[in-house]
């Protein structure tokens, strides 16, 4: 398969680095919450006996969307009878860990199926680029932390591990291109699932006035510690090569361009949009305890949990490589020790969008 032809995904965390990471994709959830609640209070439910269907699109292990799914529900509660069926789908790629995820909303004391007995889980595992629900199906959607990955890899980076900090403007541009036609595809189909009514946020990376994606520091860290073990021999300069983040933030006009001219595309026209900076966490922290160590060490878990395994996907075996944990362990090292050597706020740009489906006149 051609390299700028690669399907990529958003891999699992890792066991025991959920807290790190989740501390990180925390940031703005109280905000998106809100904005969820909001908008289950205005969509319009079905009659019983037909479900109200709320859908998590990109729901991974499913930790994240434990407290959404939950707020979303209690407030429908407020809406309708307590036997009136609320089915949550929650939909990945076809290889994602389904058996972690309904683990979750098993064992989870914050599952929402331990809260509401006629709320029912399922899952559908297929790209949210395309149809994943039936047409005018879905009261109330919810995307958190899943749309900045793209759905291929238009073109390798050649100089960076994150094509916002190449210097190569050729592939810059392929790279805006396929995170362009990534939220058309996504807005559309969403058009198509929504029902009359409905409305789907959406919380992601954006970037901010001046075009900055952000993670300066811990991206150039990662590309830094990336390049010493290829130097050591740890690994080689191809899969160096291939390991990159196929990661996107958006504008404003971005998240706006498929609207045009009418402000209205498949139905759906944005209710709401907010770009903003996210508080980092762990360097506020920083600022309380002069822990420098413990500062790089929770930025580089955060790495470990959200980046590492996509690089995995490079190593020459994949990820059963028998290098796979070595690599990990060194990586891990490296970026620690770079952020730990000169601490700084990583600016992390963030987006709120609602999407509605305007209903018809009558």
């Amino acid at each position: 398969m051609p390299e700028s032809s690669i399907v990529v995904r958003p891999e699992p965390m890792e066991s025991g680095s959920y807290t790190a990471s989740s501390r990180l994709q925390a940031a703005g959830l109280p905000a998106a919450m809100a904005i969820f609640e909001k908008a289950a209070d205005a969509v319009p439910l079905p009659k019983p006996p037909q479900p109200i269907v709320i859908a998590d699109y990109g729901a991974s292990t499913g930790h994240n969307s434990l407290l959404p799914m939950g707020a979303a529900i209690t407030l429908l509660r407020k809406r309708t009878r307590q036997d009136h069926s609320i089915l949550v789908v929650h939909t990945d790629l076809p290889d994602n860990d389904f058996t972690a995820m309904f683990q979750t909303l098993t064992d989870d004391p914050d599952s929402y199926l331990r809260k509401d007995a006629a709320t029912f889980a399922s899952a559908v595992g297929r790209s949210f680029y395309a149809q994943i629900l039936p047409s005018n199906s879905v009261n109330l959607g919810w995307s958190s932390w899943a749309i900045q990955w793209l759905s291929r890899v238009p073109a390798p980076i050649p100089d960076h591990i994150h094509v916002a900090y190449s210097s190569d403007g050729r592939v810059r541009a392929e790279y805006a291109r396929q995170a362009a036609h990534d939220w058309h595809e996504f807005v559309a189909f969403r058009g198509r699932e929504l029902a009359p009514g409905g409305r789907i946020v959406v919380m992601t990376p954006g970037v901010d006035e001046s075009g900055d994606f952000g993670y300066h520091p811990l991206l150039d860290s990662m590309y830094d510690a990336v390049s010493e073990l290829t130097a050591a021999g740890v690994i080689t300069e191809d899969e160096q090569h291939r390991m990159i983040l196929p990661i996107a933030g958006r504008s404003a006009a971005d998240f706006r361009a498929c609207f045009a001219p009418s402000g209205r595309f498949e139905g759906l026209e944005i209710e709401q949009l907010e770009l903003f900076n996210a508080e980092d966490r762990f360097f506020k922290q920083y600022q309380t305890d002069r822990d420098a160590d413990a500062f790089g060490a929770q930025w580089a878990m955060f790495c470990r949990a959200a980046a590492f395994p996509t690089f995995a996907s490079a190593l020459d075996g994949g990820h059963d490589d028998p290098r796979r944990a070595t690599f990990f362990d060194q990586l891990e090292a490296g970026v620690a020790s770079r952020l730990a050597a000169t601490p700084e706020q990583t600016q992390i740009p963030m987006a709120h969008v609602v999407l509605v489906k305007k209903q018809s006149k009558s």
